[in-house]
């Protein structure tokens, strides 16, 4: 991997961290916001219980997005760790020990593995 190539993935690992950092602000207002200026109700009693239904719902969505936004950010925090700390490490897949494919990294500049795992 080229130093050109190191510092345009060192870039695209601070924005995709600014990205997921700001998804995870605005999770933790709306987690401050009341669940009536979440739903937009006019009252905190919920009309029928099919709203209530929802607004849990949505709550749980949201939770959930949450959780994944910061196990994402995790990755990417250990990524730029890898690429400051130990560069001879970053874009080399730790299971083979051959290198990432810039392409790859490009897209998902964590990843740790050249192939995608199977779902």
């Amino acid at each position: 991997m080229t130093d050109e190539q190191r510092r345009h993935l060192e870039a695209r690992l601070l924005e995709e961290r600014a990205r997921v950092t700001a998804i995870l602000d605005r999770y933790r207002a709306r987690s401050r916001d009341t669940g009536q200026e979440q739903s937009g109700d006019l009252s905190q009693r919920p009309f029928h219980l099919a709203d209530e239904g929802t607004d849990t719902m949505d709550a749980e969505l949201d939770a959930m997005e949450g959780q994944r936004e910061t196990r994402e950010l995790g990755e990417i925090d250990d990524a730029l760790r890898r690429l400051y700390e130990a560069p001879e490490t970053f874009g080399v897949d730790e299971e083979t020990g051959r290198e990432i494919a810039f392409a790859r990294l490009d897209i998902v500049p964590w990843a740790r593995t050249a192939v995608t795992p199977d779902r």
